[in-house]
């Protein structure tokens, strides 16, 4: 019929000691306390570990198609006015996109950068180019310019030019932020003065070379944000004193999905950045602008938010708090040694 009751006893793996035999002692005391403190810092720990998710990342070749990319543009220009700055977009393709859909805010800053006005920026220009080149677009603004040159100044450019000028004259400067929503192609965009007819901008600024297009770019991304992605243009500050110049980033856009524990999927990208800067020179035919040059990776990066199994978070504990109730056990048996034998001496010498 199985084993009897006593015989169980033969199994018994935790032999215990007599109550009359037990002895406490107070240095016993405080190694309990003191292991008992430690094993509850320990077992926190273990649960933080335990319970805190973990990131895989995988590549493979990004096989998306038709798909547009978002661009998230914050930015501010503390020198010049919101009437004269306009966003251009251009892809590779070379075509008019004219289903492009912008929704682009322009806010009046003045001198100390307080909101002083806002409106919605309907100059957006989409430009077609047959042959596509990363800095080729001033060339093409400078030829649209000349063939406005012929019209003059009316009575609403005039008043124009006088608001513009006053503006300058208090400091005003513009923040443009929005989304751009392009084709997933390389192409660029530039914010700049190109939307203004070139003989407008030499009443405006008189030349080149004194279009300030000092920028700080609060956030610059391209799609939805995950935990812990860094964009390396975010808190970017770049002021021009007395001189004027093209500011060029050429970023390297990698295509990103972010899949959380709960298994949704958030597409977005990364993305790299290469810095260019160039002065503006007399014989320069350009504008200055600050313009955005990407591009894209055939390569797509999954991330996977992971969380380790719970058999791994119970082996850990049982090795965490079973490893210090053992020292804890060798370290009290020692003070109670040294304790006993420190006692003895003590007392032989005293009976001398």
């Amino acid at each position: 019929m199985g084993l009897k009751l006593p015989s169980l006893r033969n199994f018994d793996a935790f032999s215990h000691t007599e109550d009359h035999l037990l002895q406490k002692t107070r240095s016993g005391a405080v190694v309990s306390i003191v292991g008992l403190i430690v094993m509850v810092t320990l077992f926190a720990n273990e649960l933080k570990y335990y319970i805190t998710t973990y990131t895989v990342h995988q590549m493979s070749v990004d096989v998306k198609r038709g798909e547009n990319l978002p661009i998230h543009i914050n930015m501010t220009f503390p020198s010049l006015p919101c009437e004269v700055i306009s966003v251009d977009a251009i892809d590779m393709s070379g075509k008019h996109e004219v289903d492009l859909h912008a929704n682009i805010w322009k806010l009046r800053l003045n001198g100390e950068g307080h909101i002083i006005g806002t409106e919605y920026l309907s100059d957006l220009v989409e430009k077609e180019h047959l042959h596509h080149k990363h800095g080729d677009s001033n060339d093409h603004h400078e030829d649209s310019y000349e063939k406005k040159n012929e019209h003059g100044l009316d009575s609403d450019a005039e008043t124009m030019v006088r608001n513009v000028k006053n503006a300058m004259e208090n400091g005003e400067g513009c923040r443009v932020y929005g989304v751009l929503d392009v084709q997933r192609v390389a192409g660029n965009f530039h914010v700049s003065v190109h939307g203004l007819n070139i003989f407008l901008a030499h009443q405006i600024f008189g030349g080149a070379k004194h279009v300030n297009v000092s920028h700080v770019i609060h956030d610059l991304s391209f799609g939805p944000k995950y935990p812990g992605i860094h964009n390396p243009l975010d808190g970017t500050t770049r002021i021009l004193h007395d001189t004027s110049g093209t500011f060029k980033y050429y970023i390297k856009i990698v295509p990103t999905e972010y899949r959380y524990l709960s298994e949704r999927v958030m597409p977005t990208n990364q993305f790299s950045v290469t810095e260019y800067y160039v002065p503006i020179r007399e014989v320069d035919r350009s504008w200055p602008a600050v313009y955005f040059l990407y591009d894209l990776s055939p390569i797509t990066v999954t991330i996977k938010e992971e969380r380790r199994s719970f058999l791994h978070f119970i082996t850990r504990l049982c090795a965490v708090l079973g490893g210090t109730f053992a020292l804890t056990g060798m370290l009290d048996r020692w003070m109670y040694t040294i304790i006993e034998a420190f006692t003895k001496s003590k007392t032989k010498s005293a009976l001398r």
